[in-house]
């Protein structure tokens, strides 16, 4: 399923959200197309570092060779960093149609705290689990030594935050179903799903043999970040209301 737009008219520009694309984008460019196993190692979020159990870099290949123990501002610095350019312009889409209107409810400085302890949640607890379950050769934790890398565990968080606030508003969605079939339905359906499927997957990689994280994907991440943004949402939310750029029949119940 990909997204194309919902139906909810903000009040004002999405400033934050725009910023956070042009960060992103701006590290990929300037950043990591140069060197981008370079900029992996020197800035992404090795799980190894929480707990200083990463081998001599001279045992790895060069491919995982984590750079130094600032794994705090490792924390952060991978949030803004991704594998692809599908990696980058998938989350980057998913953040412009749905971070619009939950920055609009929650107001500028709010969102971007938001944003930032989403991404720091979902690191939390896709390391957590890995540190905890991860599998041991030869003494180390290999799943440990892959490196976390991308914004979609932030992203994950104002997805949840999307999915309490705007349960009813309407996603045009494209799905990939043999034919490209465009179709638009409500933010908890395609949302809800988004959820299950992580947490389908996330189950199935603690099954796999070969380990957590094989498959390239931060499921827990996603799961965090969505549990994060879907219960904390309520705390810090704007009490300015959002309407619908349509007039369906529950905007008359929400104003």
């Amino acid at each position: 399923m990909l997204p194309l737009r919902d139906n909810i008219r903000t009040d004002g520009f999405p400033v934050v959200t725009v910023a956070l694309i042009a960060l992103n984008a701006v590290a990929w460019l300037l950043y990591q197309l140069p060197d981008l196993e370079g900029s992996v190692r020197q800035a992404g979020f090795f799980p190894c570092q929480v707990t200083a159990t990463c081998p001599d870099p001279g045992l790895l290949p060069v491919s995982l060779r984590p750079a130094g123990a600032g794994w705090i501002a490792d924390a952060f610095s991978s949030m803004f960093l991704h594998g692809s350019w599908i990696h980058l312009i998938g989350n980057m889409v998913f953040l412009w149609i749905f971070g619009k209107a939950v920055e609009d409810r929650m107001g500028r400085s709010r969102y971007i705290a938001f944003y930032l302890a989403a991404g720091l949640t979902a690191t939390a607890l896709q390391s957590a689990i890995t540190l905890a379950l991860g599998t041991e050769i030869d003494g180390y934790n290999i799943d440990a030594l892959i490196p976390t890398i991308g914004a979609s565990g932030a992203l994950a968080g104002v997805l949840g935050a999307y999915f309490v606030l705007f349960p009813r508003a309407r996603v045009l969605t494209i799905f990939f179903i043999f034919l490209i079939l465009p179709l638009e339905i409500p933010a908890f359906i395609f949302l809800g799903g988004w959820f299950a499927f992580q947490l389908w997957q996330g189950g199935f990689e603690l099954l796999a043999p070969d380990g957590i994280g094989a498959g390239g994907v931060a499921f827990f991440a996603h799961v965090g970040g969505f549990l994060f943004g879907a219960v904390t949402v309520k705390l810090i939310v704007a009490t300015r209301r959002v309407r619908p750029a349509q007039h369906p029949p529950w905007e008359r119940a929400e104003r």
